[in-house]
C-alpha cells in the first residue's frame, strides 16, 4: 500500500468547518429566538426520547459546553477525512445513530444534550483501527489522539463530574471500538526496504543471518575446506610446451649473432 489513500482535499477543511458552524448556528438562533430545544435530547427508555438520537449532538446547554466541543469535534473530524477518507461518513452517521441509541438504553433518566458522544466514538476509532492497522502513520496518529484526549477516559466513569453524560461518553467509545473492528480500511503495511522484511525471505540463505546460532549469538562461520589439488590443478598442464630462444640482434650488443640463427628446444 501507497499513500494515495493519504491525501489533502478541500473537504479536510470543509467537513469539520460545516459541522462546527452548524452547531454555532443552532446555539445562536437557540438563544435569538428564545427557544427551549433540550426536550428534543434524549430521554432514556420513552418513545419521545428517540428522537434525541438524531439531534441531540446538534443541542448544548449553553456556549461554555459548546465552545469544549467545537474544538476537538473539528480537529477529528479533520483527521477522519484525512486519514479515513472513505469511512468518514459512516462513522459520523452510524456514529450518531449508534451511540445515541446506546444513551437511550442505558441512561439517566435526564435529557442528554451535546455532541460529546460523537466525539468519543471519533477518539476511540482513530485509536483502536490506528493500532489495529499497525500502519505507522495510522499507529503515531492514535498515539497523538491518546496524548491529546487520554485523559477524556475518566468521563466514561459517574460522578467524575456532576453535569455531565457519562453515559453518552460511554456509549460514544463503545460505539468507536465496534466500529473499529467492523468497518474495513486499506491493507496498510510498511514499505519494503530490506531483503529481512519480504514474506519470501529466507535466513538459511543470507550470508549475514548466517552468523547467528539458534539463540542469535552471533558467531564466526567455519573456513570452508581448501581444495589441495586445487593450486597444483591450475598450474599443471598434460602439453609439451617448446620455447623458442632468439638473439638480441641491437647495436652494442656483444653477444651478436650475425646469421640471426634461432634454437629450438
Amino acid at each position: 500500500m501507497d499513500d494515495k489513500n493519504l491525501r489533502f482535499s478541500p473537504s479536510v477543511l470543509a467537513w469539520p468547518l460545516f459541522s462546527v458552524v452548524l452547531l454555532w448556528i443552532i446555539f445562536w438562533a437557540e438563544v435569538r429566538f428564545k427557544l427551549n430545544l433540550t426536550e428534543f435530547g434524549i430521554y432514556p427508555r420513552t418513545f419521545s426520547g428517540l428522537r434525541g438520537i438524531l439531534f441531540s449532538p446538534f443541542l448544548h446547554g449553553d456556549i461554555q459546553h459548546l465552545y469544549n466541543n467545537s474544538i476537538p469535534l473539528f480537529l477529528l473530524i479533520a483527521a477522519m477525512r484525512f486519514f479515513y477518507r472513505n469511512q468518514t461518513l459512516a462513522v459520523l452517521g452510524y456514529g450518531i445513530l449508534l451511540s445515541g441509541f446506546l444513551t437511550w438504553v442505558i441512561g439517566r433518566e435526564s435529557y442528554h444534550i451535546g455532541a460529546s458522544g460523537l466525539i468519543y466514538v471519533l477518539v476511540s476509532f482513530i485509536f483502536f483501527k490506528g493500532i489495529q492497522t499497525r500502519y505507522y502513520r495510522l499507529v503515531a496518529l492514535s498515539l497523538t489522539i491518546i496524548l491529546l484526549y487520554g485523559g477524556m477516559v475518566w468521563y466514561i466513569f459517574p460522578n467524575v463530574q456532576q453535569g455531565i453524560s457519562w453515559e453518552g461518553h460511554l456509549s460514544g467509545l463503545i460505539t468507536g471500538y465496534v466500529f473499529s473492528l467492523a468497518i474495513k480500511t486499506p491493507e496498510y503495511q510498511k514499505p519494503i526496504v530490506y531483503d529481512w522484511e519480504r514474506p519470501d525471505f529466507n535466513p538459511e540463505e543470507d550470508m549475514f543471518m548466517r552468523h547467528f546460532d539458534e539463540n542469535g549469538n552471533f558467531q564466526n562461520l567455519p573456513k570452508p575446506d581448501e581444495d589441495e589439488t586445487g593450486n597444483e590443478d591450475f598450474f599443471r598442464s598434460n602439453y609439451n610446451v617448446f620455447y623458442t630462444i632468439v638473439r638480441d640482434n641491437s647495436e652494442g650488443n656483444p653477444e651478436n649473432n650475425e646469421d640471426g640463427a634461432e634454437e629450438n628446444t
